[in-house]
């Protein structure tokens, strides 16, 4: 092992049950510190949970976007600088700050203690605060699980709206920060090779600068039922961060109500509708509320359970730049049915789950069909993703990875032109 390092690990909001960044920000931090390491994460709310020897500096925000009350209106006494007044005429003028304002708080906090860390690694905020970082000469990387222009794009496609169309482009506009931003720190890593190609496509980063290294789950933890425990009947499993266009929700639905035509099949979601959504009206529009479940965000040990206990996980994106929840599944000995989208069937590869197309409901639904007509392929898909995710797919992997790629940064920074 190479020497040991001081890590800023920066995440500008880190939900810790749902969400990749709380659960990639949770995850690596413990496996560094594993390593011989010292992490400090700083973070906006929501805070992640963090294991013992990770030390946690809270950034707070005005958390515009908290439930149950988003799109709030703060007191005035909650405002404390002009970061915060950026923050709020941001979110009045329809734009997302968050990553912004975040990273100019992080930048606040790290400068003075620069001497403390060698190296500072944010985690997609991509925010214009990282460049006071390396005019400093802080050494400062990033991650980019994928180009937020994608979600940007799939939610336009899906808004039939001027208006909206209108409001969506106002939203998304911290996405050209992101871009440059990106291409002046002294790194960059992804998930997926494919997450690679979009990022040059997207960010217009060369290719060849950006280091490939997978998130993973800890296998002792995500672990197939015990001896003995049925899994439960004709029920399907969806996980996902957001009820959003880039998701595939609604064509997870639309299948679901072809499904039940045949069989009392139900689907867990574990996450939340929005009010007014596009799952809302699909439930109302196929007269589904009875037979789908929302869970809200889960702790560890209950998304154990949930898939431990599913016959079938779906994933139908139309698009992931990882997808950790696939991972998650095949841990698990839980059969996937997903689409071609994205990074999925770089992921999910050929024997652990059933690929259809995405957007097809059709196929969708025969795929599912077929998985829960029979148990003898759902548990040789089981078997072979448990199988994949031993050899490809652990946090200690990628945490090493990440430990090797922040050394290799440094030793090029260090070298004289």
């Amino acid at each position: 092992m190479g020497r040991s390092l001081r890590i800023a690990l920066l995440s500008y909001r880190s939900k810790p049950h749902s969400g990749g960044q709380g659960i990639y920000v949770r995850a690596l931090s413990r496996e560094l510190t594993e390593l011989g390491h010292r992490v400090e994460v700083l973070s906006g709310q929501p805070y992640p949970e963090l294991d013992d020897g990770v030390r946690i500096s809270r950034l707070p925000s005005l958390d515009l976007y908290r439930e149950p009350d988003p799109f709030r209106t703060p007191r005035p006494s909650e405002f404390r600088d002009w970061v915060d007044v950026a923050e709020w005429a941001t979110m009045c003028t329809a734009g997302f700050p968050e990553p912004m304002t975040f990273s100019l708080r992080a930048a606040r906090q790290l400068l003075p203690r620069a001497a403390e860390f060698d190296v500072v690694h944010d985690n997609q905020s991509l925010g214009w605060g990282l460049l006071r970082l390396t005019r400093a000469g802080m050494p400062t990387v990033a991650t980019v699980h994928h180009p937020i222009a994608i979600d940007r794009e799939l939610e336009l496609a899906a808004t039939p709206s001027l208006r909206r169309r209108l409001t969506l482009r106002r939203w998304y506009a911290f996405t050209g920060m992101q871009a440059r931003v990106a291409a002046r720190l002294d790194a960059v890593t992804t998930v997926s090779e494919n997450s690679r190609r979009d990022i040059a496509t997207h960010m217009g980063l060369s290719p060849d600068g950006i280091e490939v290294i997978p998130v993973g789950i800890d296998p002792d933890e995500f672990t197939p039922p015990p001896a003995g425990q049925p899994r439960d009947a004709d029920s399907i499993l969806v996980i996902t961060s957001a009820d959003v266009a880039l998701k595939g929700l609604v064509h997870l639905l639309e299948a679901l109500a072809k499904l039940r035509t045949e069989r009392p099949v139900r689907l867990t979601v574990v996450g939340t509708a929005r009010p007014g959504g596009p799952a809302e009206a699909a439930l109302d529009r196929l007269a589904l509320r009875d037979a789908v479940r929302f869970t809200g965000p889960v702790p560890e040990a209950e998304l154990i359970d949930l898939l431990q206990r599913a016959t079938v996980v779906a994933i139908p994106s139309l698009y992931e730049g990882f997808s950790l929840p696939a991972v998650e599944a095949m841990a698990c000995a839980t059969p996937l049915v997903t689409t071609d989208a994205g990074a999925l069937p770089e992921v999910v590869g050929t024997k652990a789950g059933l690929r259809v197309r995405a957007g097809d409901v059709g196929e969708l639904t025969a795929a599912l069909n077929l998985v829960l007509d029979s148990p003898s392929l759902a548990g040789q898909l089981g078997r072979a993703g448990r199988r994949r995710v031993l050899d490809s797919f652990t946090w200690r992997a990628t945490a090493q990875r990440t430990a090797d790629w922040y050394a290799e940064t440094l030793e090029r920074k260090e070298k004289p032109c």
